[in-house]
């Protein structure tokens, strides 16, 4: 039975070409959302209008009139803007530590990853105030609320500043019938992310251990909490840090995988590409639950894939700072720079 609790409504869906953005693009779709998919990518995102029903808009983000324009022809097109899911950003390999982050690094990503949340929010509200209603939903990351030791300074701080934006937002425009709220999403199990661990099972097994559910998150289940907090079912909830972690920020001593889980259960656990087949140990080695290292295998990186970071993003050198798998979630978003 298709749930049609979106009818009606309008969706403008940022970095929507893959990743979460594709997966909240067909839940959003599949509620009976008018949907409109916006990303860098014309061919992805020509794709992703085309399988969910909706227009494709092409935009940078980054660039005022570029935004503008996209919620002008999502108006334009269906009459009305509802629903707002901001979810670009980007992860570029100069922005690590903050002992080796240049300010040029720290700026871009600023710009990307806030800025553009900021023009969002500023142009799409006055549509929203007009209709008495609005939902808006702010990609943050649980990064925002946890730190890491694998640091990446710049995405962190925008990413904490996309959580206090949305809450002040929701705030302020609450009684206007407008809801903002901060997704934090935890890692997602995406082909990006197996790609990084496949090589590699025991990075997998340093960052799944503080995962009291064991395993990382399917998009669709990101896209369910947008499709949750874009409906009527969440009438209640704004300015909120809306977590989708799996428990990670709840957590200190996490659940033991006992030495017997069957083969069938670890895969449910670990994606299989990650290499569950392997050396894992299903063993606690201290209070911190943290698991036993793999048996001969070397120390583990402080960032996968050499240049990654420790929650699924991926850094790709070749791209000039525009990345697959910018969040710290493991989706993929694109945004231009200039």
């Amino acid at each position: 039975m298709v749930n049609e609790r979106l009818s009606g409504r309008v969706a403008v869906v940022t970095g929507a070409g893959s990743g979460i953005g594709l997966a909240t693009l067909r839940r959003l779709a599949s509620d009976g959302a008018k949907v409109v998919a916006v990303d860098i990518d014309a061919d992805a995102g020509e794709k992703a209008a085309l399988e969910a029903g909706g227009i494709f808009v092409p935009a940078d983000v980054t660039d005022e009139s570029d935004v503008e324009r996209m919620y002008r022809v999502a108006y334009d097109t269906f009459g009305s803007v509802d629903i707002a899911f901001n979810n670009a950003g980007i992860s570029p390999p100069e922005d690590d530590s903050i002992l080796e982050t240049g300010i040029e690094a720290w700026r871009r990503v600023q710009e990307v990853n806030l800025t553009s949340v900021y023009l969002c929010c500023r142009t799409v509200l006055p549509y929203m105030r007009r209709q008495g209603r609005g939902s808006i939903i702010n990609t943050a990351s649980f990064v925002a609320v946890l730190g890491s030791a694998t640091s990446q300074i710049s995405y962190t701080a925008s990413k904490g500043g996309v959580l206090a934006m949305s809450r002040e937002l929701g705030v302020q425009f609450a009684r206007e019938g407008i809801r903002v709220n901060a997704l934090c999403p935890g890692p997602v199990n995406t082909p990006l992310l197996q790609e990084l661990f496949a090589a590699d099972p025991e990075r997998a097994q340093r960052r799944l251990v503080h995962v009291p559910m064991g395993r990382f998150a399917e998009a669709s289940e990101i896209a369910a909490a947008v499709a949750f907090l874009a409906s009527d079912d969440a009438s209640f909830i704004t300015a909120s840090t809306f977590l989708v972690d799996g428990g990670i920020s709840g957590a200190y001593v996490t659940p033991l995988l006992s030495a017997a889980v069957d083969s069938n259960r670890r895969h449910r656990l670990l994606p299989a590409a990650i290499g569950v087949d392997g050396p894992i140990s299903a063993n606690a080695n201290g209070a911190d639950g943290t698991l036993a290292p793999i048996e001969g295998a070397n120390e583990p990186s402080a960032r996968p894939g050499g240049r990654g970071t420790g929650d699924g993003r991926r850094r790709d050198p070749g791209r000039s700072g525009v990345v697959d798998g910018a969040e710290a979630d493991g989706d993929v978003h694109r945004a231009k720079l200039s």
